[in-house]
């Protein structure tokens, strides 16, 4: 499948050509555009009893995805996400998957098998809501940030924290454990909250905005008129 990541880095818009019977996967409400020649069908990720208790019980939210054919010749779409970033491309193949935060899927090729990576609350909690999917199989997977994207290559041991608001993707063949941020007065006064030691080999990406802390910040601005027009 021919691909294009147009306006990099801060307006990052993904443009894939389908020929006659391809097909790519996408996030609902990702497609900014397509040709008629492309079919689209509506899906939910298959999970888990387990993964699907546990993500009722954080208040997750189902993970509904698109499915884009060009069944009557070829054609392009283009694919956006919500926050102001970069789009990446991230080659899956077999025994060499990654472990991506929801938000950060774009879209896939029929060849990348997406499942939600749920462990209980130790590993599978990733911050306020948030949580992660496991991306296998052998195909191309997009994936956007909040801000440019910074990429972290770990040699075997050696270990890198990463604020989980921050956290885009790390390879699977990395391990990984969520912890607090030092002790209870970091936690507390240092501004941060969950985060993830992550042990190579393997790669780390991280997006250089955090979404909390832009909602925190224009929550700042908004409260004083919410304020005064509640009076």
């Amino acid at each position: 499948m021919r691909y294009e990541i147009k306006y990099k880095p801060s307006y990052s818009m993904l443009v894939v050509y389908l020929d006659q019977g391809e097909s790519i996967t996408a996030e609902s409400g990702a497609m900014t555009y397509m040709d008629p020649t492309i079919e689209a069908h509506t899906r939910k990720r298959e999970k888990s009893l387990w993964g699907t208790l546990g993500l009722s019980i954080i208040g997750g939210q189902s993970f509904w995805v698109n499915d884009y054919t060009a069944n009557v010749g070829p054609g392009q779409a283009g694919f956006v996400s919500a926050p102001v970033g970069d789009i990446e491309m991230l080659e899956v193949k077999p025994g060499q998957g990654y472990i991506i935060q929801k938000s950060a899927y774009i879209a896939s090729t029929s060849g990348v098998d997406l499942d939600v990576k749920w462990e209980g609350f130790t590993k599978g909690l990733f911050g306020q809501g948030l949580f992660m999917l496991r991306a296998t199989g052998n195909g191309l997977l997009f994936i956007n940030t909040f801000g440019a994207i910074d990429k972290h290559t770990l040699m075997p041991g050696q270990t890198l924290i990463v604020d989980n608001f921050h956290l885009v993707a790390f390879s699977e063949s990395c391990s990984y454990k969520v912890t607090k941020f030092g002790g209870l007065k970091e936690t507390l006064l240092g501004g941060e909250g969950l985060v993830t030691a992550i042990t190579g080999p393997g790669d780390v990406h991280i997006q250089t905005k955090n979404v909390k802390e832009f909602v925190d910040w224009l929550w700042t601005l908004l409260e004083p008129r919410v304020q005064s027009r509640a009076r």
